[in-house]
């Protein structure tokens, strides 16, 4: 675990921008699509998907369909890319609806017992055989259980033709040969209960509240796939011939589909499908049950939800009945134009938002299908504290002002342009598109019923309908499928009642509705105003490291350029721009020196505020982001060739001139007011906003602060703090992908190149760089406001730093052993935890520090076995060596991920980011393989011997606040 400060309030307050349009983040017209084809769908595809027959959108032929004689289909898509890897998934088109009375949660257990004992696979040895294969359990074999959807998946490190077959073996066993031997599932009983504790959350308790007030009576509402909280007596008393009941209801060979995506034959896979499935029997698929009922009449319905940890919002909603329009190209453009037209509501709510006295948080206006039972409009809007009436008012006027007056030029424009470049980019790069990406045409078309057609056919149809989005069409489009919100459904949510209850909501709403309201005026043009920044930078070395042919150059200012052209992805480049201090600016006198730094893009630049940027920038795929490390600040991005200068001149703006605004101050202090809320939420939070204080023996760099610490922040401090290195620190800019690297050069040297001098080298900040780990390893107890059932154990122990490179791999071993001894004894065995966890935390940035911890979330009753178990699992690590299957299990996978790391532009950026400043990194990666392999079961027990002494460990127990009083312990720590 990496207990650096504030690990939990950071992520919170990390407020990344994306300008533009993400390129995953598309209209269902354009994703996921492929290579062109005649128009229309294939006689041979319409045969095993007859739900799109009819469509006149071409069907992309390099998907492979098929349907054996029992019923099963199959969708095979040949991909290189990544090189040599694949996807194996099956796919069940049943979930916890499938459910009978008295069956809550047996989808999901069925599920579990995949992994428990199959025909031919005995229990426990799936997962075995797949880590001996270098699947990791969790990371590249797993599975999942939705409302309507069962889905098992395997991450295939390799394409040889034996891994594929054994990937097939073991979905066959799950299509029909599962044992639901009573004695495993007795076993599995803990691990489903764990489960759904540690998912029992104010999260779930909200959800479970708004479906039933939304769709009461339905189906779906009643058969939440972990089971809702109060139904674990069906758990309890499940038997192996109860879930087979289930089991041979929906596993039948007409109700599922395997998907085969990778660097593979279509041929052969065809047909070692055939040949391993061909032979499963079984009866017709069973009618879809009905997911409904949703009520198109229910209105006027008031709910309010409370829970100390749920910050002030509401929504107000509709239903509809399902509109079930086919996938053609007409019900396409449609879609499209609704798309755009919620759009520029919610960039009118997103404005609001960012106002210097916002009247709410964040704001959303959206219509979404309900399964096929119906479809929902729903206005929702997060509010400030104690300011819900304001809140609802202001967004309340821009959804009736959308729809009395409709959208402007500018606005539809601004939507339009986003659309386009990623339709553009996704056509560009059409041929180097990732596995995923056809794995979700696959399931889309499975699920939804969504022909995969081209990149080069969205962009066709696009060119064409572009001249037809107009203002008027955008608004016709949207009030055709929106339910307009008359006498609506309203839903409060927060830590206390709203004053005058639900009369007041309601109140309130209908006064909003006689307002009189004003057309929307159009905004002025606005142009970039960061496009020259001087005289261009000088290069004074340029030379290739060729340990990988990295090229790595220094420009007269003191900037370091690292450079690596792939063929990984085309029209794909990723940036990041790292700028000497990060937290090491953090002291015990100034310990929140950089914790606002994540909030300066809400602060635009100083010639364009954050909205007018996400206008400026409308059409181009750059981001704005900036993060603090632990030892440099960093800003990264995604972009595309064409973009990539844009980027630059984006990042040297942010380091030339941020804007330092109020609004954003003021976003961050709401986000610290919802983060304190939820500070014990559960028992994790709890420990993980404890754990950092104590560890360090309350040195302020690495302990939570005060509230009212971190309300105090603004930007004049933080400028004084970041100032200096902003405009002098050593900087290091790593560009890779699709790139060509002379053109970068001259791109670099008219952006970042034109800075001031900088400093040549990142600093030492020796005294910044101590850290201790404490000398009092006296038991913690640590108490959360959870659930009363739940607890949390863990185990840590003080290790060393990282730069020892075979010693931090033989730790990174112990830590894989140890997490695998751990789920055999602590979750299989004992069966009392869904996630038990094995971390270690090597530091590059403070010499000698380190942790190792083991942890597991249980029930409150299981604290002092579980305790017991652990003990006993690094008993036996420290008393002999473990086995060496069990080394390999935890071997393979690592290797694997080595060799697979160069296949992506992010693992490439790992050691491109610093290489000239931490140029170890390559060594070290060139001769990971070798020190994984060199790893013995004699070192493995060696380092556990020399770290792992239970008399040495600290240990924090997490308990329900409630029992503080019973032990009279403090409310947060003891």
């Amino acid at each position: 675990m990496n207990f650096r400060k504030l690990a939990v309030l950071t992520t919170a307050l990390a407020l990344p921008l994306a300008l533009g349009q993400p390129l995953a983040a598309q209209a269902p017209e354009y994703t996921e699509q492929s290579r062109d084809a005649s128009v229309g769908v294939p006689a041979e595809v319409a045969a095993v998907f007859p739900e799109i027959a009819e469509s006149d959108l071409p069907f992309d032929t390099d998907y492979r369909v098929g349907q054996l004689d029992n019923g099963m289909r199959y969708i095979i898509r040949a991909n290189s890319t990544p090189p040599e890897q694949g996807l194996v998934y099956f796919w069940v088109d049943a979930g916890s609806v499938s459910e009978q009375d008295g069956e809550e949660g047996y989808a999901h257990f069925i599920e579990h017992m995949a992994f428990n004992g199959s025909t031919n696979v005995p229990e426990g040895e799936m997962v075995h055989l797949l880590e001996r294969e270098g699947l990791a359990f969790g990371a590249d074999t797993n599975a999942s259980t939705g409302f309507d959807t069962t889905l098992y998946r395997l991450d295939l490190p390799r394409n040889d033709v034996d891994l594929l077959d054994t990937a097939l073996m073991l979905m066959r066993e799950t299509a029909s040969e599962i044992t639901f031997d009573d004695e495993a599932v007795d076993r599995e009983k803990g691990i489903i209960l764990s489960e759904r504790r540690v998912r029992d959350t104010y999260q779930l308790r909200n959800t479970i509240d708004n479906l039933d007030f939304l769709y009461p009576g339905s189906r779906f509402s009643q058969r939440m796939p972990i089971g809702a909280p109060e139904s674990a007596e069906s758990i309890e008393v499940a038997t192996g011939a109860a879930l087979r009941a289930l089991y041979e209801r929906v596993y039948r060979p007409e109700n599922t589909a395997l998907i085969v995506v990778g660097d593979y034959d279509p041929d052969e896979v065809e047909a070692m499908i055939r040949a391993r499935f061909a032979s499963w029997q079984g009866e017709p698929r069973l009618e879809t049950p009905d997911f409904g009922p949703i009520d198109p009449e229910l209105s006027g319905r008031t709910d309010i939800f409370l829970d100390p940890a749920l910050s002030a919002s509401i929504s107000v909603s509709r239903n509809g009945e399902w509109l079930g329009e086919p996938d053609t190209a007409a019900s396409r453009r449609a879609r499209v134009l609704r798309q755009i037209g919620y759009a520029v509501i919610n960039r009118r709510l997103q404005s609001l938002a960012r106002q210097e006295d916002p009247p709410f948080r964040n704001a959303r206006f959206d219509t979404g299908d309900v399964f096929e039972a119906g479809r929902t409009t729903s206005l929702d809007v997060l509010t400030n504290e104690g300011e819900w009436q304001r809140g609802l008012a202001a967004a309340q006027e821009e959804y009736r002002r959308a729809l009395e007056f409709g959208f402007t030029e500018a606005e539809v424009a601004e939507q339009v342009a986003n659309l386009r470049q990623a339709i553009e980019s996704n056509a560009a790069s059409a041929a180097t598109r990732g596995n995923r990406d056809f794995l979700t045409g696959a399931l889309t078309l499975l699920r939804d019923g969504q022909v995969p057609t081209t990149p080069a056919s969205a962009l066709e149809r696009f060119s064409e309908h572009e001249p037809e989005i107009t203002p008027e069409a955008v608004l016709a489009a949207l009030q055709a499928e929106l339910v307009p919100l008359d006498d609506p459904l309203i839903r409060f949510t927060g830590s206390d009642a709203p004053e005058g209850g639900e009369l007041a909501l309601r109140q309130a709403w209908s006064e909003g509705m006689a307002i009189a309201l004003e057309a929307p005026s159009e905004a002025d043009a606005v142009e970039f105003a960061y496009t020259d920044f001087g005289t261009a930078g000088a290069v004074v070395s340029d030379t290739v490291d060729d340990r990988l042919d990295i090229r790595t150059i220094r420009f007269a200012n003191g900037l370091m350029l690292n450079l690596k052209h792939t063929d990984l992805q085309e029209e794909r480049v990723l940036v990041q721009l790292n700028i000497d201090g990060g937290d090491l600016l953090s002291t015990a006198d100034n310990p929140l020196a950089t914790a606002l730094v994540g909030s300066l893009p809400s602060g635009g630049l100083g010639e364009h505020t954050l909205d007018e940027l996400q206008t400026v920038l409308a059409g181009r795929q750059v981001s704005f982001n900036v993060g603090s490390a632990d030892e440099t600040f960093r800003m990264s991005a995604a972009t595309t060739p064409r973009d990539l200068e844009l980027q630059l001149q984006l990042m040297t703006a942010a380091l030339v001139d941020p804007g330092y605004r109020s609004t954003a101050e003021a976003q961050y202090r709401r986000n610290v007011q919802s983060f304190f809320d939820r500070l014990s939420a559960t028992p994790s939070a709890a420990l993980s906003n404890a754990i950092g204080e104590v560890i360090s023996d309350g040195d302020p760099r690495f302990t939570l602060q005060s509230e009212e610490d971190y309300l105090a922040l603004n930007f004049a401090k933080l400028r004084d703090d970041i100032s200096d290195r902003w405009q002098h620190g050593a900087m290091e800019l790593a560009v890779v992908g699709d790139i060509d690297e002379d053109a970068v050069v001259e791109l670099v040297a008219r952006t970042l190149g034109t800075l001031p001098a900088r400093e040549d080298a990142f600093g030492a900040y020796e005294d910044a760089r101590q850290r201790s780990f404490t000398a009092n390893r006296e038991a913690r107890t640590v108490y959360h406001d959870g659930q009363p059932n739940q607890a949390m154990l863990m185990m840590l122990w003080p290790t060393r730093d990282d730069s020892d490179p075979a010693e931090s791999m033989q730790l990174n071993m112990l830590e894989r052993v140890t997490r695998l001894i751990m789920l055999d004894v602590i979750r299989e065995e004992l069966g009392q935890t869904y996630s038990p966890s094995v971390s270690v935390d090597l530091s590059r940035t403070y010499p000698g520090y380190g942790t190792f911890d083991v942890s597991a979330q249980v029930d409150t009753a299981q604290v002092d076995p579980t305790r017991e178990a652990m003990l006993s699992a690094i008993a036996d690590l420290r008393n002999a060596p473990v086995d060496e299957d069990v080394l390999l299990r935890a071997r393979q996978p690592l290797v694997e991920a080595i060799d697979n790391q160069l296949d992506s532009n992010g693992g490439w950026m790992s050691l491109v980011d610093r290489a000239q400043t931490e140029p170890d990194r390559i060594d070290r990666y060139l001769s990971a393989r070798e020190m994984v392999e060199a790893v013995t079961v004699e070192d493995v027990q060696a380092l556990a011997m020399q770290y792992l002494d239970p008399a040495d460990r600290l240990e924090f127990v997490v308990l329900p606040r409630e029992q503080a009083s019973e032990t009279g312990g403090e409310a947060a720590t003891e």
